[in-house]
């Protein structure tokens, strides 16, 4: 696969001839990378493809996959691009490798979990499901955007009480949006700042298992 993006790829050790695996795509924070994400889901390399996709763009000492104007304001083409490349790159790996087409999740961080949140809501259910941690839907994608149905897409979205980047509001209205649009919406508050507590990284990853049909 002729890849945009640099990626790390995952599979479980005891894989099966011909059997497809649900798959986790991960997102990065702005200025992190992918070996950060794979700390958040490893507990489930044993049942997973876990891919984790780094942005494109170099940041400090990480990357990032679009530029901003300011805090919460995209550069719009770069974004696009974003959104563009990564929708690419999942049909690329599900050719690629062996992945169940019926249990694509996608699972982010901040600016991970912007760009979530925007191809959950443009691929619609070709996705299985998403977690979005402490992030937001841009407004342009909601009023510019061509939108697919999501009403059976699975969502866990988390935010901080505390985040000092995002107010906890911005997760708030954030979770009141997808509700109206999806019947599979699981929206939890932790006693945090801008990150992933030990108790958020638990949910998600019993909220995961559980989506699958795994038994716990």
């Amino acid at each position: 696969m002729k890849s945009f993006f640099e990626y790390d790829i995952h599979l479980p050790s005891d894989m099966e001839p011909n059997k497809k695996y649900p798959t986790i795509f991960t997102l990065h924070g702005k200025g992190s990378n992918e070996e950060n994400m794979f700390e958040l889901v490893s507990p489930l390399t044993n049942d997973f493809i876990i891919i984790g996709v780094r942005g494109h763009l170099p940041l400090g000492r990480g990357y990032q996959y679009y530029d901003l104007k300011s805090l919460g304001n995209p550069i719009r083409e770069m974004f696009d691009n974003a959104i563009h490349e990564l929708e690419t790159f999942i049909h690329g790996a599900t050719e690629k490798y062996p992945i169940d087409q019926g249990q694509r999740y996608i699972l982010g961080f901040s600016q991970g979990a912007i760009l979530a949140m925007t191809l959950a809501l443009t691929m619609g259910e070709q996705l299985k499901g998403i977690v979005a941690l402490n992030g937001y839907v841009p407004d342009f994608v909601k009023k510019e955007y061509s939108l697919r149905s999501i009403n059976k897409v699975s969502i866990f979205v988390s935010h901080g009480e505390y985040d000092s980047v995002f107010p906890v509001r911005i997760g708030q209205e954030t979770a009141a949006y997808l509700k109206d649009l999806t019947e599979v919406l699981t929206f939890k508050l932790y006693p945090t700042d801008h990150t992933v507590s030990s108790n958020n990284q638990n949910d998600f990853i019993e909220w995961l298992r559980h989506d699958i049909g795994m038994k716990e």
